[in-house]
């Protein structure tokens, strides 16, 4: 049973699908006029751990993830760098997978752009024109949020308790100050690649309409799991369930579920604050493979708070992790999914146990750490058949089940396994001199000598 936090009700829910052993879930993409990062990474990997769990638990899993590829950011940094739009935003999807593979996020089934679009969301606003829901004001067209008796359901909010210039836009436009844009009519010094006919003119769609759009026509009108960053809550999220029931009249998604931001020092990562790390200028310090694991030290819907010092410890926690595996695959080379040992069979319902509870991670990645216990514990002596099935357990739940790919150096080359058997041998010898030559070569060539309890040594590669 997977139960997790439902915005929608403000409390954790057991799910229960719209079709049995599926799920649909649309993720909010990125708008793609700059570089992905740390903010984005969370999201992503948040949301990727939470698709393995339910494709692991028997789900088949369609993900529909958008790309908000016109936009007033992208026409702005456009004309900036004098280039065309469509180009701009290609070259930053392009960023966005690039970062993304590193992280190792698993791809969508969909991947929608508005630009490829259009027509379907001129209907649809088309179709909330025809029913009262919106309204045309010399070529832009706005939705009518007096119309929609459940507009607040999502965020909490109260008309009363919006204030106008902060999350709500000021326009002279409308007929309230909460109604929102659903096209805009195209401005003189706007390029016409972004700019496409309609029933009002020539324009392009608002923000919060092309994720209705998207969501309905390619998973349905009502879909199980909607889900981005907390900041996307209002008004977006809110917005989008406004325009979508008025249009279909049903419920747009059953569960709403959210990630916790990234801060910087207790405040919120963002571009105005001076205080925005992207995932190029991080990846060039750390591997991926250190912050996938570092996004994953906290609950989904926490704060994450960024500082070296967070990312310095888990690296240290993932070496750990690898130290035990590369001393596990010097013993033993096969695997065995056929757990027997109960102590393994313990960890493995535990890690299923934490991640059918509102997908907690950090409580998973605690049981992968007594794993690694059980396996620098059990090294020595005829251990094989439990290692075999230690060896697949740990690598089902670190990239299987967290996404964090299992280090590859799994065991020295015949020349290096060679000095490590001479300075073996040379320490039963107590001929000092030339073990610590070995040791020194093989630092030199990049390793690290674990010595063992049991009289032998391991090989590990720096990180």
């Amino acid at each position: 049973m997977i139960k997790f936090y439902n915005t929608l009700t403000n409390k954790v829910e057991e799910f229960k699908p719209i079709k049995e052993n599926n799920v649909s879930i649309y993720i909010c993409g990125v708008t793609p006029y700059d570089v992905c990062h740390l903010g984005h990474a969370r999201a992503y990997v948040t949301f990727d751990v939470i698709k393995r769990h339910f494709m692991r638990s028997g789900y088949t899993v369609n993900h529909v993830q958008n790309f908000t590829d016109v936009d007033d950011k992208i026409i702005n940094r456009s004309l900036e760098k004098q280039i065309s739009p469509i180009d701009l935003a290609k070259q930053f999807i392009d960023d966005y997978f690039m970062q993304m593979d590193k992280l190792n996020v698993i791809k969508a089934n969909t991947y929608p752009q508005v630009t490829k679009m259009i027509p379907q969301i001129v209907e649809f606003i088309k179709k909330l024109e025809e029913k009262g829901y919106a309204y045309n004001v010399d070529g832009d067209v706005y939705f009518s949020v007096d119309k929609f008796k459940d507009y607040g359901k999502l965020s909490k909010r109260k008309f009363e308790e919006m204030r106008v210039g902060a999350r709500v836009e000021k326009d002279s436009k409308k007929k309230n100050p909460y109604d929102f844009i659903l096209w805009k009519k195209t401005k003189e010094n706007e390029p016409q690649e972004v700019s496409w006919d309609s029933f009002w003119g020539k324009g392009r769609p608002g923000w919060h309409i092309e994720c209705s759009v998207m969501s309905t026509t390619l998973l349905g009108n009502t879909i199980d799991i909607h889900g981005g960053g907390q900041d996307l809550i209002f008004p977006h999220h809110e917005n989008e369930i406004a325009q979508s029931e008025s249009c279909t009249g049903q419920q747009f998604a059953n569960y709403w579920i959210h990630n916790g931001f990234v801060t910087v020092n207790k405040e919120k990562m963002s571009k105005s604050l001076g205080n925005f790390f992207t995932l190029k200028d991080i990846f060039e310090q750390y591997d991926p493979r250190v912050v996938r694991y570092y996004l994953l030290t906290q609950h989904y819907r926490t704060p994450l708070d960024f500082s070296h010092d967070n990312l310095n410890s888990a690296k240290a926690a993932l070496q750990g992790l690898d130290e035990a595996y590369s001393r596990l695959v010097a013993i033993v080379k096969d695997s065995d999914n056929n757990l027997k040992d109960e102590n393994l069979i313990k960890i493995q319902k535990q890690v299923k146990d934490s991640l059918d509870d509102d997908f907690n991670f950090e409580r998973a990645l605690s049981y992968l750490h007594e794993l690694k216990n059980i396996i620098l514990n059990n090294l020595s002596g005829d251990k094989q058949d439990l290692l075999k099935q230690a060896k697949w357990l740990f690598e089902d739940i670190l990239e299987g089940a967290l996404g964090v790919r299992v280090s590859k150096e799994e065991s020295a080359s015949s020349d290096l396994q060679e000095l490590l058997n001479k300075r073996n041998q040379a320490r039963k010898e107590k001929n000092w001199a030339v073990a610590d030559e070995c040791r020194n070569k093989l630092s030199e060539l990049g390793y690290k000598i674990i010595d063992n309890k049991d009289g032998s040594s391991t090989l590990v590669k720096k990180i």
